[in-house]
């Protein structure tokens, strides 16, 4: 009698367990783990990436260009649906509300390149920039605004760059009109579509070989062969076309523009790609 209740037992826990198990699998619950799971690792692991605030028309456009260009980047988002579209492209995410510090943390803005505000209103993008600003004061930020008199409420918050899609796409579509083919160069250049022709900003180091020498005794374009359009000086001054004998120093930026293996080769000499 105790055998035939044991088998009975036995039996009966395993169509249980078959019965759990089909159900998960039906209903997708065991993807959603492993996906889950996957996700955490990837947030654990992630770092010198951008956080992308905000996955709507701005947001996932920003999305598949860093992608494009190799980019690792987290994405916040608190509709669930424009979350599920990112994951589903295997882009970790979190559903969450980006001016929360817990968020932020989770998102890895310790370990974090830098912060795009993209999110649906100028006001969350403000919370989300003093949030973000506050937890790493060092931290690169670039905030998305629509109404003129936000701009400044942006930057008092701690914004390093604010861009307006409707400003930029106003100007774009005037220069188009008058100037096509600079445009088209421009775009060639710092578009991922033309992989042999490429315009970098490099960050000269204080253990450079680059630095505090002149352009031309560098010998930038005939070691590289790349050519330096630009000098962005630490003090934050702009040099447009330099003379050869400008003088590099620690903590310049240069704007050069070459060949895409011509530009990595600056990282040699400690010139580091921003």
């Amino acid at each position: 009698m105790f055998t035939v209740v044991l088998i009975f037992c036995g039996v009966g826990t395993a169509f249980y367990t078959a019965t759990l198990l089909a159900t998960i699998i039906v209903e997708g619950g065991l993807h959603q783990r492993f996906e889950k799971r996957r996700a955490t690792r990837m947030l654990e692991d992630i770092k010198d990436h951008f956080i992308l605030c905000g996955y709507g028309r701005i947001g996932s456009i920003i999305a598949a260009d860093l992608h494009q260009q190799g980019v690792p980047f987290v994405v916040i988002e608190r509709n669930p649906q424009r979350l599920r579209d990112a994951m589903e492209r295997r882009w970790p995410g979190l559903e969450a509300d980006a001016s929360r510090e817990e968020v932020l943390a989770t998102a890895g803005i310790h370990r974090a390149r830098g912060l795009i505000a993209a999110v649906g209103t100028d006001a969350e993008n403000v919370f989300t920039v003093l949030t973000a600003r506050v937890m790493r004061p060092d931290l690169f930020i670039i905030a998305r605004v629509e109404s003129d008199d936000a701009e400044h409420k942006l930057r008092r918050a701690g914004a390093d760059r604010v861009i307006s899609p409707y400003q930029i796409g106003a100007n774009h579509m005037v220069q188009t009109a008058l100037r096509p083919a600079v445009v088209d160069f421009v775009h060639l250049a710092t578009s991922s579509e033309r992989l042999d022709l490429s315009m970098e900003q490099v960050h000269i180091r204080e253990d450079s070989a680059l630095a505090n020498h002149s352009i031309v005794d560098a010998g930038i374009r005939q070691r590289f062969g790349v050519i330096v359009v630009g000098i962005k000086r630490a003090g934050g001054a702009m040099e447009f076309n330099p003379p050869p004998e400008a003088m590099m120093r620690a903590g310049d930026e240069l704007v050069v523009l070459g060949r895409t293996d011509s530009v990595k080769a600056l990282e040699k000499d400690k010139g580091v790609v921003a």
